[in-house]
């Protein structure tokens, strides 16, 4: 969680929220009276009131807060704050303790270890709302290559992921190594990799972050990416299975959006996790 977080009173004006927002680069105020939390104002709730005809600058935080509050305490595990997150459509949980407002954790906070939360769960039972792609939009598939995809429409929204498995084998590491000139002999050299700290060959990193791009090439619609933060955890053996692993965290714009993304070897161990932006496009008319 976030903390302190940041607060507001319900007498306060709208404008003095819309200040507050912009000045200190947050996205939401904890709304308190006497102490107690009564509610919470957002960028989103900002947004609504400048759209509303007539004089809104008279307008109290009170007058626009979402008072309907949903908040967790901060020992309760990290599943319990996705759920509430999810299951109330909200990006924003104040963190309360004792009736005392102690944090705020956030959809983007949650993202750095969402992978490690939903993997268990990529099936149709835990998002029964989402139905399967079968049919992604790929030119091409391998007996070898393993997906499921869970979405909602065309393109992509918050609570769609998908799975993608494959082999990493011997000829797909010398290829790589040709086509990206990443020939470091730690993955190329058997006698050579003995003496390093790994004691034997392993699959470059990147080969291994690459699969994370397959997985989203299933998701429904056409993803392009925008940004990938990653950290490398552990080696992957060359002809291990591995599995790459993206959720949809959260809506950034129209078309953009933040994901989760990880990569597990052929243990479930994971040795590559961070997170993504992308874009999400209709498929073209021509496809």
């Amino acid at each position: 969680m976030q903390t302190p977080a940041r607060t507001i009173t319900p007498e306060s004006s709208v404008v003095e929220a819309a200040t507050r927002l912009r000045d200190e680069g947050i996205g939401s105020l904890v709304v308190e009276r006497d102490g107690e939390c009564v509610g919470i104002v957002t960028e989103s709730d900002i947004v609504a009131v400048t759209a509303e005809e007539g004089d809104t600058r008279k307008l109290t935080v009170g007058d626009v807060m979402a008072t309907a509050l949903v908040t967790v305490g901060p020992d309760a595990p990290i599943e319990t704050a996705v759920e509430r997150l999810r299951t109330h459509g909200i990006k924003k949980l104040p963190v309360v303790e004792d009736g005392e407002l102690v944090g705020i954790v956030t959809t983007t906070d949650i993202s750095r270890y969402v992978p490690h939360i939903t993997r268990p769960k990529l099936s149709t039972e835990s998002h029964p709302e989402r139905r399967r792609f079968t049919r992604p939009d790929t030119l091409y598939e391998d007996d070898d290559w393993e997906f499921d995809s869970y979405g909602v429409a065309d393109g992509i929204d918050v609570g769609d992921h998908v799975r993608f498995s494959k082999t990493l084998s011997e000829s797909d590491v010398e290829r790589f190594a040709e086509i990206s000139g990443d020939t470091n002999r730690l993955h190329l050299d058997d006698g050579f990799a003995e003496g390093s700290r790994f004691g034997r060959r392993i699959v470059h990193g990147t080969l291994v972050s690459g699969i994370i791009s397959a997985a989203l090439a299933r998701l429904p619609g056409l993803t392009i990416y925008l940004s990938q933060e990653l950290s490398y955890r552990g080696p992957v053996d060359i002809g291990d299975r591995v599995t790459a692993h993206c959720e949809v965290v959260e809506q950034l714009k129209a078309d953009r959006f933040r994901l989760s993304t990880a990569v597990d070897d052929g243990d479930g161990e994971t040795v590559v996790e961070g997170e993504a932006v992308v874009i999400s496009d209709p498929i073209p008319d021509s496809a």
